[in-house]
């Protein structure tokens, strides 16, 4: 190859190269602009495909519609149960936002038997609170991230409406840990005092299975969030 060959070679080399490059460069601009990502390791196992309610089932009033690979709650009170297992020793991560402040939802465990209506599941399991407003009664016991009027708010890390937030519930035998965003907001075992019942609404007063049902709250016409992720994974050393 003679010198002037050599230097055509390098210099298309060099254009594709920087070709390839920017075509990279611009997909990983394309993906990052649709925000995080779903849990992707082996570890996790998405109970919503993104497409459709497969796999899931409505309880009660009102429903659950997919919108833009979304779950959104229409309506209520009702709940969307996903009736395949019971779920013990994992972690639960739940991705969801509201359309507003006062927007009122939930995500239910240990549920010990399938719910016949939406009160079964209140009752019978804890209701991790989704109500980052002034709208709810009961202060500290009825906000976001604590088992429903049975825990305190340890903090309070929710984000801005239209802003994604994430939940990881742990459930660890009888314990059940609740963290918002990074934060722990509930650090609750079976057993530890809980405050007494004072409204008709509020789930009765109990012991929890170690192991149950889940689901997700759709409470009201008032009420609309999103979840955009339903996923599981195992405790490390859990065997069941």
């Amino acid at each position: 190859m003679t010198w002037r060959g050599k230097i055509l070679y390098l210099f298309f080399t060099m254009k594709t190269l920087s070709l390839i490059q920017r075509i990279l460069i611009t997909a990983g601009v394309i993906l990052s602009a649709t925000g995080p990502c779903l849990a992707q390791t082996g570890e996790w196992r998405q109970l919503f495909n993104g497409k459709d309610m497969k796999g899931w089932e409505q309880v009660g009033p009102g429903k659950f519609e997919v919108e833009d690979g979304k779950l959104k709650s229409v309506g209520g009170m009702g709940m969307l149960l996903y009736p395949a297992e019971k779920f013990g020793d994992v972690v639960i991560r739940v991705v969801y936002t509201v359309k507003d402040n006062d927007c009122n939802s939930g995500v239910f465990i240990r549920i010990p038997e399938k719910p016949k209506d939406e009160w079964a599941a209140v009752n019978a399991g804890y209701e991790v609170q989704i109500d980052h407003g002034k709208r709810h009664v009961g202060g500290e016991y009825h906000c976001t991230g604590v088992l429903y009027s049975l825990t305190k708010a340890l903090s309070h890390p929710q984000r801005k409406p239209g802003e994604w937030n994430e939940f990881e519930i742990t459930l660890d035998g009888p314990r059940t840990i609740v963290v918002l965003n990074g934060q722990k907001v509930t650090d609750y075992r079976e057993g530890d005092p809980v405050p007494p019942k004072t409204r008709d609404f509020e789930p009765t007063r109990g012991a929890r299975p170690l192991t149950g049902y889940i689901g997700v709250q759709n409470h009201d016409a008032l009420s609309t969030v999103y979840f955009r992720e339903i996923a599981v994974k195992k405790l490390p050393g859990k065997l069941n």
